[in-house]
C-alpha cells in the first residue's frame, strides 16, 4: 500500500498539532507534557459532547453523545469500546495518519469513552495493512498508566481485514467475534449486542481523538471553530490533481475551493471533485467556491463528507471512466448480500466501461440514461 505523504493544517492545528507527524510518534510523558492528562469526565462526558456539536467522523456524522449515551443505558459496566480504524476507503489516509502519528491521542479517547459508557474492554480494530499504525499503537500501549494499573478496561488489538466493508460497524462487530467482516442487517444491533454479546459502541479514530481534547478542553473551546450547524475541525484526505496532497485539518464551513488551494491548487484543470470516498458523489469543480463543508449547507445539496475524502480529478481523465473503475472496485469488493450489490453493481460496471470504449458503447449509453 502507498505511505500516504505528509499532513498538514489550515490555521490552528488540534489534532495535528506537535510534532511532526513524520518523526517517531511522542512517547507518553511528551503527549502529556503537551497537552496534559485527559480527565475522564465518566458519564458527565455524555453531556459535554452534546453540548459540543460533535459527530462522527466515520461518514455517518451521527451525534456522538446520542451513540455514547445508548451504550452507557445498556452497559452496566460491562460494555465494549470498539475502536474503529480499518479505514477500508481507498482514498482516505486520515484515519492510519492519526493512529501513527497520534497514538495516545486515540487512546486517550478510548479511554474517556470507556469510562464514560461503562466499558470493561476495548479493541483496538485496526486495518491489517497499516503496520505503522499496529506499532504505533502497540507502543503507546505499553506506556499506558491505565493498563499497569491492572484493573478494567482490558484492552486488545485485532487485526481487520483490507476490505472497503470491514469498518462497517456491524462486520467489525462480527469480525472480532470471530465471524467474516460482513454487515449485518437485521437487530439486534451493537448497542444493544455487539462483542461477546455486550453493549458495544463502535467509533472511528477520529471521533475518539477529538473527544479526548472536548474531555481536556470543554464543549465551548470545541465550537470556537467551525459553524453553529458544524462545529470544530475535521481532517480531509485531499487527493487528485493538486499540488500538495496529504491529509490537511480544517475548520468546518470552508469551501471546497478553499480546501483545494490549502492543498497547493491544481497542477492541471480540474473536471469535477469526488467528495466523500467512493460512496460519495462527484461535483463540478466549478462549484468549489459555493460547496461549504457544513452539515446543513451539505444536507441541503443532498452532498456528504463522508470520510472526509477530496478527490480532484484532471480535465485530461474521463469521469466516466473514473465512475466505471470505481463501480469496479465496489463491485469487487461487495459482500453480495442483496441482489444490487451481487448482480447490480458488476453489471453498472461492465456498462460504463462499455460506454468509454467507443464503437458499441453508444447502445449502453442509451441504456443507462
Amino acid at each position: 500500500m502507498t505511505a500516504p505523504p505528509p499532513a498538514d493544517v489550515a490555521g490552528e492545528a488540534w489534532l495535528l498539532t506537535g510534532a511532526d507527524l513524520a518523526t517517531d510518534p511522542a512517547r507518553y510523558a511528551d503527549h502529556t507534557a503537551r497537552l496534559g492528562p485527559c480527565p475522564y469526565w465518566e458519564h458527565e462526558l455524555i453531556a459535554g459532547l452534546r453540548e459540543s456539536g460533535l459527530r462522527g467522523r466515520g461518514g455517518a456524522r451521527f451525534p456522538t453523545w446520542r451513540k455514547w449515551g445508548a451504550v452507557a443505558e445498556r452497559a452496566r459496566g460491562r460494555g465494549v469500546v470498539l475502536v474503529n480504524g480499518a479505514e477500508g476507503e481507498p482514498l482516505s489516509w486520515k484515519d492510519r495518519i492519526l493512529m501513527a502519528g497520534r497514538p495516545h491521542l486515540v487512546l486517550d479517547g478510548a479511554f474517556a469513552a470507556g469510562a464514560a459508557v461503562g466499558a470493561s474492554e476495548i479493541v483496538l480494530y485496526v486495518n491489517s495493512t497499516f503496520g505503522e499504525a499496529l506499532a504505533a499503537l502497540r507502543s503507546a500501549l505499553a506506556e499506558r498508566p491505565e493498563l499497569r494499573q491492572r484493573r478494567p478496561p482490558a484492552v486488545r488489538v485485532v487485526e481487520a481485514p483490507a476490505r472497503y466493508v470491514a469498518g462497517e460497524e456491524t462486520a467489525a462487530v462480527n469480525f472480532v467475534n470471530g465471524r467474516d467482516a460482513v454487515p449485518s442487517f437485521t437487530p439486534p444491533r451493537p448497542f444493544e449486542r455487539g462483542v461477546g454479546g455486550r453493549p458495544t459502541l463502535v467509533q472511528n479514530v477520529e471521533t475518539l481523538a477529538l473527544a479526548a481534547l472536548i474531555a481536556r478542553f470543554g464543549p465551548q473551546w470545541f465550537r470556537s471553530a467551525g459553524t453553529p450547524a458544524a462545529p470544530g475541525r475535521l481532517l480531509l484526505t485531499v487527493r487528485g490533481a493538486v499540488d500538495r496532497p496529504g491529509t490537511y485539518e480544517v475548520p468546518h464551513g470552508v469551501s471546497l475551493a478553499d480546501v483545494v488551494a490549502w492543498a497547493g491548487g491544481t497542477h492541471e484543470g480540474a473536471a469535477a471533485i469526488l467528495l466523500g470516498g467512493y460512496f460519495g458523489r462527484w461535483v463540478p469543480a466549478a462549484w468549489a467556491e459555493r460547496v461549504l463543508l457544513d452539515d446543513e449547507a451539505l444536507a441541503a445539496g443532498d452532498l456528504p463528507i463522508g470520510c472526509g475524502v477530496v478527490y480532484v480529478l484532471p480535465e485530461s481523465v474521463c469521469g466516466v471512466a473514473e465512475t466505471a473503475r470505481v463501480l469496479a472496485f465496489l463491485a469487487g469488493e461487495s459482500a453480495g448480500q442483496c441482489g444490487p450489490c451481487l448482480h447490480g453493481l458488476p453489471a453498472l460496471a461492465r456498462a460504463l466501461q462499455q460506454v468509454t470504449e467507443g464503437p458499441g458503447g453508444s447502445a449502453e449509453r442509451d441504456r443507462l440514461t
